[in-house]
C-alpha cells in the first residue's frame, strides 16, 4: 500500500468544511489583543494565550524592533555553532535567576524544549511516570528517549504511589504538566513532590501555562502552590505569557550543561531569532515590574467562570487563565463555535485526540487586558447562544 494512501483517505476535516463548521486554521488580522476583527467583524477575543497580554505592548515591541535593527533577523545557525548571540546568555542568566534555579537553556519552542529536555535524560535505565492528560510534546518527549514509560490516570497520586511502590529503587522521573493546557486545572505538585523525595526520583514540571500566570510572582504553578522550591527541572515556553514563540528548561547547572551538549532539538535547530529573544526579556521586565498583571488576567477568567457556571454551564475543574466549556459531542461543539464566532465571542473547540471521546469542549482563555464590560458582553453572547444551543436552560 502507498504510505500516502491514509492521507488520501482522510476526510474529516473536509466533511466538517462542507457544513460550514470548520473552526480551524482562521486567519487573523491585525494584533491578537483582547478584542480584534477578521474580516471586518469585531470579537472579543477568548483563545488566546496572551496571558499577560503583551503581544501589543509599546515597550515589547519597540524592544524587538530596536533588536532587528542591531543583530538583523536571524542567527541562521544553532546555539552550538554560530547562533548564540549575548542576548541568548543575557536571557537565559535572567530566567534562571528569575525562576531561582542554577541555570536554564532555551530552545527554538516550547514542543522542542519537552522533546529535547525529556528526550535526552530518559535512558535505557530510567523510568519516566506521566500522567495521562500530560501535553502531547511530554508525550513525544518520553517516546523519543529510551526509558521505560508509565502513565497513571489523571491527578491520581494513590495509583502512583502504587506504581512507584512497584518500581522501587529504580532512577526514574515523574513528568508533568503544571496546568493542564485544555481543562485548565492544576497538577497536585506538592503531592508529586512527596512522592518524588520518597522514592528518590525526579519531578519535572512543564509550567507552559503556568509561568508568568500562576503565583504571586509569575514563577508559576509550584509557586501559586507553595512547593517552588521542591521542582527540580522545570520547562516552560515563551509563547504564551512572554508573547512570543521559543521554550526554556531550568534546573541544576549540571543537567543544564548536560542538554546544552547533548539536546538534538537544540544542537540541530537555528537558534531564537533576536526579536523574539528580545520580545521575551520585555516581557520578562514588564512582568517582574507589574505583579498585578498576574491578579488582572485571574479576575477577568473568575468573572466569566462564574457567569458561565451560574448559567448553568459545565466548566469543569479549571483555576487558572482557562476555562473550558464542556459540550460532548463534537458536531455540537463546532456548532456552538460557530455561533459563538459569528455573534462576537472568538473561542477555540477542542475535540478527540485533544481531549478523550465525547468530551468535546470550547477552551476559553482570558488576558490582563480584558475590561470588566468585554467580558460581561461575553457573557451576553454565551448566555443567548447557549440558550438557542440546548446547552443551558431557560
Amino acid at each position: 500500500m502507498d504510505i500516502f494512501q491514509k492521507c488520501f483517505d482522510y476526510d474529516r476535516a473536509d466533511k466538517v468544511k462542507a457544513m460550514g463548521l470548520y473552526p480551524y486554521f482562521v486567519p487573523l488580522q491585525g494584533h491578537v489583543g483582547a478584542e480584534m476583527e477578521i474580516g471586518g467583524h469585531g470579537l472579543i477575543m477568548l483563545g488566546s494565550n496572551n496571558y499577560l497580554g503583551l503581544t501589543d505592548n509599546p515597550y515589547v515591541m519597540e524592544k524587538a524592533r530596536e533588536a532587528v535593527l542591531k543583530y538583523g533577523t536571524g542567527c541562521t545557525g544553532s546555539r552550538f555553532l554560530n547562533g548564540t548571540l549575548d542576548l541568548h546568555i543575557e536571557l537565559e542568566e535572567r530566567l534562571a535567576s528569575f525562576l531561582n534555579k542554577e541555570a536554564c537553556l532555551t530552545y527554538s519552542t516550547g514542543f522542542q524544549a519537552n522533546l529535547g529536555t525529556i528526550g535526552t535524560l530518559a535512558g535505557r535505565e530510567d523510568t519516566i511516570y506521566l500522567d495521562r492528560k500530560n501535553h502531547a510534546s511530554i508525550i513525544d518527549g518520553a517516546r523519543m528517549g529510551y526509558a521505560r514509560v508509565v502513565k497513571y490516570r489523571h491527578n491520581d497520586l494513590g495509583q502512583l504511589r502504587h506504581i512507584l511502590e512497584k518500581n522501587a529503587g529504580q532512577p526514574g522521573m515523574i513528568i508533568t504538566d503544571g496546568v493542564f493546557s485544555m481543562e485548565g486545572d492544576l497538577a497536585d505538585i506538592c503531592g508529586l513532590a512527596d512522592l518524588a523525595e520518597e522514592f528518590k526520583v525526579r519531578l519535572l514540571v512543564d509550567d507552559a501555562h503556568g509561568v508568568g500566570a500562576m503565583g504571586k510572582t509569575g514563577k508559576g504553578t509550584a509557586e501559586h502552590l507553595g512547593c517552588h522550591e521542591r521542582v527540580d527541572l522545570m520547562v516552560g515556553t515563551f509563547s504564551k505569557s512572554f508573547a512570543c514563540i521559543g521554550g526554556f528548561a531550568a534546573g541544576p547547572k549540571g543537567v543544564i550543561s548536560y542538554l546544552q551538549h547533548n539536546a538534538r532539538t537544540n544542537i540541530f535547530s537555528a537558534s531564537l531569532p533576536p526579536a523574539a529573544v528580545a520580545t521575551v526579556l520585555a516581557a520578562l521586565d514588564i512582568l517582574e515590574e507589574q505583579p498585578e498583571l498576574i491578579g488582572k488576567v485571574h479576575r477577568a477568567a473568575e468573572r466569566c467562570r462564574a457567569g458561565l457556571a451560574s448559567m448553568g454551564y459545565n466548566v469543569g475543574r479549571s483555576e487558572a487563565p482557562i476555562v473550558p466549556i464542556i459540550v460532548g459531542d463534537d458536531l455540537d461543539c463546532f456548532r456552538f463555535w460557530k455561533d459563538l464566532f459569528d455573534n462576537g465571542v472568538f473561542t477555540n473547540p477542542v475535540v478527540s485526540p485533544a481531549v478523550d471521546p465525547g468530551e468535546a469542549m470550547l477552551r476559553t482563555s482570558y488576558m490582563a487586558s480584558h475590561t470588566d464590560d468585554m467580558i460581561d458582553r461575553a457573557l451576553e453572547v454565551f448566555q443567548e447562544v447557549g440558550l438557542r444551543h440546548g446547552l443551558i436552560g431557560g
